[in-house]
């Protein structure tokens, strides 16, 4: 079951304005405090809680699995912070977690992709835990290998986290966009204004950039906002782990 967390505690982390390269400083920049005038303390409270509640879940999940967690990290080349960072966005640490959608598991793969990656690399059953975290760490993995041309590291693993969650396809698309509008595809920034423009809200422009199909090629988008969300939080976390957990 997923940890219902109220709207005024959802903060949104935005870690670069621009495309300058970040390298380690992409999980150290600070959080700015967020304050509610009309019940600050209240505020305050509930972040507390579910700082709390993350806390304990992550290293529930880290005495249970951290072992397997840091191998996976380590053979696919990330930080195993990392890892858990996206294990808390797509599962809150819920192994069992199950999205409406059919995605399953610590990294909430989805079915379609589940058995790609379960024949890659001859996996059984994806519900267990240890299976489901190596795949969704070489799924990450199969990700940030499709942006080798972004601009620097932090710019790269942005479109991977951004196409682990709406599917490469998207990225591209986006990355199309912002070609033809003179943006650079190589940095996230302008993938992630992109990204707002693949609505049917804007289908005369994908008129001109897509004339023989008439929309992008993965067909009109409108969860780019859920999408970018999904990218800060998981920095979000990432810095925190960064903070926390040597």
């Amino acid at each position: 079951m997923f940890l219902r967390i109220p709207m005024t505690v959802i903060f949104i982390l935005t870690l670069v304005s621009g495309c300058t390269p970040l390298g380690e400083d992409l999980a150290r920049k600070s959080v700015s405090e967020v304050v509610d005038p009309a019940g600050g303390s209240n505020m305050a409270a509930a972040a507390k809680a579910v700082s709390s509640y993350a806390d304990r879940a992550a290293h529930g999940i880290i005495a249970q699995y951290g072992t397997t967690i840091k191998r996976y990290a380590r053979e696919y080349g990330f930080d195993w912070r990392l890892i858990l960072a996206v294990m808390k966005q797509e599962s809150r640490f819920e192994p069992g977690a199950e999205s409406e959608k059919g995605a399953s598991g610590l990294m909430q793969l989805m079915p379609v992709t589940g058995a790609e990656v379960a024949r890659t690399l001859a996996l059984g059953d994806l519900s267990h835990p240890g299976a489901n975290i190596r795949a969704g760490v070489h799924y990450l993995r199969k990700m940030y290998d499709m942006f080798a041309g972004a601009n620097n590291d932090a710019d790269r693993m942005k479109l991977a986290l951004a196409s682990y969650n709406a599917g490469p396809g998207r990225v591209y698309d986006a990355q199309d966009l912002a070609t033809y509008l003179d943006d650079d595809p190589g940095c996230w920034q302008s993938v992630r204004g992109a990204l707002r423009l693949l609505s049917k809200r804007y289908e005369t422009l994908h008129r001109s950039v897509w004339p023989t199909q008439q929309r992008p090629r993965c067909g009109w988008f409108g969860a780019s906002q859920q999408t970018i969300a999904y990218v800060d939080a998981v920095l979000k976390n990432y810095e925190a782990f960064m903070r926390e957990l040597n």
